[in-house]
């Protein structure tokens, strides 16, 4: 009998690591990986926390929640403490762990909030790889307030599989962000060694006509001739700055002064806060702060711009203003431009939200906040 629920375990491993050796994309395998588990193990319920340092926590997976807990769109599952997440975070959690009650089950049945289908425990068990701990996976089913301890193995072998296969989905995703900014280094050392040498030369020869021309409409032509090519070379400094920041390994402020310089405008500095911004939320600050400063260019009609960046524990805010021509922006319409929706694209990714004031005549104001 023994040997049957070894044989039968093996088999169970293995299925689960061929589910997580086939996928990249973290969500889709944390949810089929739970679905497949509960089905072979004949358990009914689970989920999937993901824990981030010791503040926010992502519920990335879940399998037939009952109506207490998925009511709302899953709110109960997403806000508020646990004592789960607890005991992850103070690091009292380091093993499949055999029987958590509930909380947010507790929490139900106390303010009858919703049917639990007669789930009150869990076990829990740490996703970890090494010394990394990524969050924690609960299972359970209605009326059941025991795991064996060969059950317990069991979901802590799969935990363990699980750690593993998060820290390979991260590290790939982290080696296609450093493909990518590669690429894009190489695009901008291309079009600087090409393109902006060849206008540059375009530009001398130009002038070098007007200089031999012999009549008034060849002069002009060749000065028009120039200044096209002197326009373009400006456009191309500002798309390769844009392809590669330079500065910005020195923090997103030097990057973005580095940038309204070259595009000749005078930026206000203030900043209040100081912290290390993720990488992410730091690339999407400079990258909205490159649009907000060409729009300042292009249509404020002024060289003085405003800037502020403050960061607090849990948010950083970044604010660009000018008192230019402006415009009349209307928060019930849709946005005017594409680059002012690509802002608003890029923070909403990472949860945040760009928020525009602006007025014909009155300047502009463009505030953005992102979550850290």
């Amino acid at each position: 009998m023994a040997e049957n629920n070894a044989d039968s375990n093996v088999s169970i491993l293995k299925e689960i690591a061929e589910l997580l050796n086939e996928g990249t994309d973290l969500d889709r395998v944390l949810s089929e990986v739970l679905r497949r588990l509960l089905h072979i193990t004949g358990l009914e319920t689970g989920w999937i926390f993901l824990i981030d340092g010791q503040v926010e926590y992502q519920l990335a997976a879940k399998s037939k929640l009952p109506p207490a807990l998925s009511q709302n769109d899953f709110g109960p599952m997403c806000e508020g403490g646990c004592w789960c997440v607890d005991r992850y975070q103070d690091g009292r959690l380091n093993k499949a762990t055999n029987i958590f009650e509930c909380k947010r089950l507790e929490d139900a049945i106390n303010n009858k909030t919703g049917d639990t289908n007669g789930l009150t425990h869990h076990a829990t068990v740490p996703l970890r790889a090494g010394d990394e701990k990524f969050g924690v996976m609960n299972v359970g089913s209605p009326h059941k307030t025991h795991f064996t301890q060969e059950e317990l193995a069991l979901l802590e072998a799969v935990a363990f599989q699980i750690g593993t296969a998060i820290k390979r989905i991260k590290l790939a995703q982290q080696e296609q962000e450093l493909a990518l900014a590669a690429e894009r280094n190489r695009l901008a050392r291309d079009l600087h060694d090409s393109v902006n040498q060849l206008l540059f030369s375009l530009s001398l020869t130009a002038r070098a006509g007007i200089e031999m021309a012999g009549t008034r409409e060849l002069k002009d032509t060749f000065s028009y001739i120039q200044d096209l090519a002197q326009e373009a070379q400006g456009e191309m400094r500002a798309l390769i700055w844009q392809l590669r920041p330079r500065g910005l390994e020195n923090g997103i402020i030097c990057a973005l002064a580095g940038y309204a310089e070259m595009l000749d405008l005078q930026l206000d500095t203030k900043v209040t806060g100081v912290a290390s911004l993720p990488g992410k939320v730091e690339e999407a600050l400079w990258r909205i702060g490159q649009e907000a400063l060409a729009n300042c260019k292009k249509h404020a009609g002024t060289n003085m711009v405003g800037f502020s960046l403050d960061t607090t524990s849990d948010q950083v805010e970044m604010k660009i203003q000018d008192e230019g021509c402006g415009f009349n922006f209307y928060r019930e319409k849709e946005l005017p431009s594409l680059g002012l929706k690509s802002m608003q694209t890029r923070a909403s990714s990472l949860g945040g939200m760009v928020d525009i004031k602006s007025k014909h005549g009155e300047g502009t104001l463009i505030t953005v906040r992102i979550p850290i």
